[in-house]
């Protein structure tokens, strides 16, 4: 354990270097001084040093590339201490066109003693730069008239169009008597003979009309020089009396070679003509490490081109490797300790907070879920403690109850409360209650609030998957497939994965989370029943029931759902429609339940005449479902978002088999053919398997005892005593219990 701390600390470290870096790149974005019209400034102040003077000498760079260690820390001082009047770049004087490299470079240029232009170049242009550059300095094409000497700035990139820029360049050399003629374009017109890797054709000026059409231009006016930069190196080459020269060494990337190394070109105007200087710039590399200081120098320069960039990319490599250290060289075990002794905590109480986002009078198998729960565990002198949402017809005396302020409610009937997660008071109610453990039963919302306290108070957290989010999207207020397709998978995810253990009904819904990515110990448990109070319904009390229902001889079908999308009601409605028509047993399906779809459901039963065969009952109490259950012969379901749908052990425990669409809530509860029928969403077989059982009444009870004895493994204590030892298992892996 001490050995992973330092290495857990590192990584940290990490983390917070990264953003740190981000963090200061985006405070470069936003950071003042701000700046404009930089050209404007610095012809001013040329104006200002020069007057008419036809004797001056300025600097030629090219490839600065937002350099610090080598532009800003070694030619800066060179050019202040020398008696040079003035530098131009001839193109990259940023490593790139965001906001940042332009602020940056502001800053390192404010270090020159002397006036500056920049030539609008490619990197000047990335990433969005131009209109950056237009911001900053100034257009992208222009000239300048010093003494008896004109300088002309052109925009090879594309972004001002070739054909526009040689009119305004005919014009404006058409009309010129100036005695030296210099001309700065970011983009090489000349291809130069190397082999670099470096260099690539597109590092040169384009299209070729444009090239040709310049040349001649430049031929025509006896232009003295030609300036561009674009590549890691310098070339000169005359033609026709017109120098080109491409300068590429000012602090970008160089090969340390006879071609490509640090430089800048000194350009001296005087009476007697233009004569350049080439002067080479040693950074310090050994002349006896000169080709493995080439590495050195790839190294060297990608750190000055931007030192937050590189470290940026040092600290993400660095959270890389120790990612794939993890995952390479720790030893992992994907087994449960199976040292651990949870046998003190089974026998001892302990103290469970539930948190829900709905509970009682709410009828729903959430709800029903924990309250069965909650009576099996206070049954073994264990304390249980419920957050959940008001209801404006709860109980006022419920012990063991906290009752959340509700925001608002969601569907037309209110199925779904928003409690208030905020409300003063809550966080010391958790506390003083003292919880051994946190159980959520679900992943939002107050579920989320359970999360925070359980991590406030240092106490395990276990999570109970009862619900498939992605079969209630159309109660969320987003586009359906981004919520089906991607956001719940991904919300039940993270929820899980933050928890200390997951509770799930089958072995069907915990492949679900695996396939998922949930990695968090999961346990099958599926929820409990009390079987004996299907089994001890009074006769009287049926009789009474029949009577007020008006059921007759027919056989009776029963189904328990809320009406809602997601139960798929509207199957079970062209199914009864199908069957009257069908076969000659009469028979009745009691749809128990409520919900935002009971209008609509029923007005279409109406429109279908189906009134004789498709009963909405409404809500029952709880109290009285087992008569409800009784009343049936044969349960049928249509639901597919159940994780195990209790209501089918509810229903084998009264002794009727089922008849139910194939999901992950009812695979692991039916045997087919044995207690009960499932098939694909399919109505044709579906309706089958259900004329199959109403008019076979001795497999109807010989599937019917099946089911019976299916159920009665599930009881309530049972289902206590194993929840209890789930938390048994979490509390005695919690290091400091």
């Amino acid at each position: 354990m001490m050995r992973k701390r330092p290495f857990k600390a590192l990584f940290y470290l990490n983390i917070a270097l990264v953003m740190a870096l981000i963090g200061y790149k985006g405070y470069l974005n936003l950071s003042k001084p701000e700046f404009s019209a930089v050209h404007t400034q610095q012809l001013l102040e040329l104006q200002s040093k020069l007057g008419d003077a036809e004797q001056f000498s300025f600097a030629v760079v090219g490839n600065i590339n937002n350099s610090v260690g080598v532009f800003e820390r070694t030619f800066i001082p060179l050019l202040n201490e020398g008696s040079t009047d003035f530098l131009v770049s001839a193109g990259n004087a940023v490593s790139a066109g965001g906001e940042d490299k332009y602020r940056a470079l502001y800053g390192t240029l404010s270090h020159l003693q002397i006036p500056y232009l920049l030539t609008f170049g490619s990197n000047e242009y990335a990433n969005f730069g131009s209109f950056r550059f237009y911001e900053h300095f100034g257009p992208h094409f222009f000239s300048v008239t010093l003494g008896d000497s004109r300088l002309i700035f052109l925009d090879g990139t594309g972004k001002t169009h070739f054909r526009w820029q040689l009119e305004w360049l005919t014009d404006l050399l058409g009309s010129d008597d100036a005695a030296h003629t210099f001309l700065f374009i970011g983009y090489p017109p000349l291809h130069v003979e190397d082999n670099s890797l470096l260099i690539e054709d597109e590092d040169f000026l384009a299209p070729a009309e444009f090239v040709d059409r310049l040349m001649r231009l430049v031929k025509q006016h006896h232009i003295d020089l030609v300036f561009s930069a674009n590549l890691p190196m310098y070339s000169e080459r005359e033609i026709a009396g017109t120098r080109f020269i491409t300068t590429g060494g000012a602090g970008g990337l160089i090969l340390n070679d006879d071609t490509s190394f640090y430089h800048y070109v000194r350009v001296q105007v005087s009476a007697t003509g233009v004569t350049t200087e080439l002067v080479p710039v040693e950074i310090g590399q050994h002349p006896l490490f000169k080709k493995l200081e080439s590495l050195w120098f790839f190294i060297y320069s990608l750190f000055y081109v931007g030192f937050v960039n590189f470290l940026l990319i040092l600290g993400l490599m660095s959270l890389l490797a120790m990612r794939l250290y993890t995952l390479v060289f720790v030893g992992r075990d994907y087994y449960r300790n199976f040292d651990i002794n949870p046998a003190p905590w089974i026998e001892k109480p302990v103290r469970v907070a539930m948190f829900t986002n709905n509970y009682l009078p709410f009828i729903g198998g959430v709800p029903l879920s924990i309250q069965r729960l909650c009576t099996g565990l206070r049954a073994r002198s264990n304390e249980t403690l419920i957050v959940a949402p008001r209801y404006t017809n709860q109980r006022d005396d419920e012990p063991g109850v906290i009752r959340l302020p509700s925001l608002l409610s969601l569907g037309s009937r209110q199925e779904f409360r928003l409690a208030n997660i905020f409300s003063p008071g809550i966080h010391r109610q958790i506390k003083q209650f003292r919880p051994d453990i946190i159980h959520l039963h679900h992943p939002i919302w107050i579920g989320s609030l359970g999360l925070f306290i359980g991590r406030r108070l240092g106490v395990p957290v276990v999570y109970t998957y009862h619900t498939r989010l992605e079969h209630y999207a159309h109660f969320v207020p987003l586009p359906g497939n981004l919520f089906r397709n991607l956001i719940s998978h991904s919300l039940i995810k993270r929820f899980a994965n933050k928890c200390d253990g997951i509770v799930v009904p089958t072995y069907s819904a915990e492949e679900y989370l695996r396939m998922i990515g949930v990695k968090a110990p999961t346990f099958v448990q599926p929820t409990g029943i009390d079987f004996q109070r299907f089994q001890s319904v009074d006769e009287s009390d049926l009789s009474a029931l029949r009577r007020e229902l008006g059921i007759g001889r027919e056989i009776i079908l029963i189904s328990v759902a809320r009406l809602s999308n997601e139960k798929n009601i509207d199957f079970m409605i062209d199914a009864v429609q199908q069957l009257r028509l069908e076969i000659a047993q009469p028979f009745r399906l009691l749809m128990i339940g409520d919900g935002h779809q009971r209008q609509r459901l029923q007005k279409r039963i109406d429109e279908l005449q189906l009134g004789a065969w498709f009963s909405l009952v409404g809500a029952v109490d709880p109290a009285q479902m087992a008569s409800y259950y009784r009343l049936g012969d044969l349960f049928v379901f249509a639901s597919k978002s159940e994780t195990q749908g209790m209501v089918i052990l509810e229903a084998m425990a009264a002794g009727m088999p089922v008849v139910a669409i194939r999901s992950s809530g009812i695979d692991d509860v039916i045997a087919q053919g044995v207690n009960g029928f499932k098939t694909p969403e399919n109505q044709r077989l579906w309706q089958a398997e259900v004329a199959k059982l109403i008019c076979d009444a001795d497999l109807r009870q010989q599937m019917g005892s099946n089911a019976r004895n299916s159920a009665r493994a599930h009881s309530v204590d049972q289902f206590a005593m194993e929840i209890k030892s789930i938390y048994a298992e979490i509390l005695a892996q919690q290091p400091d219990r």
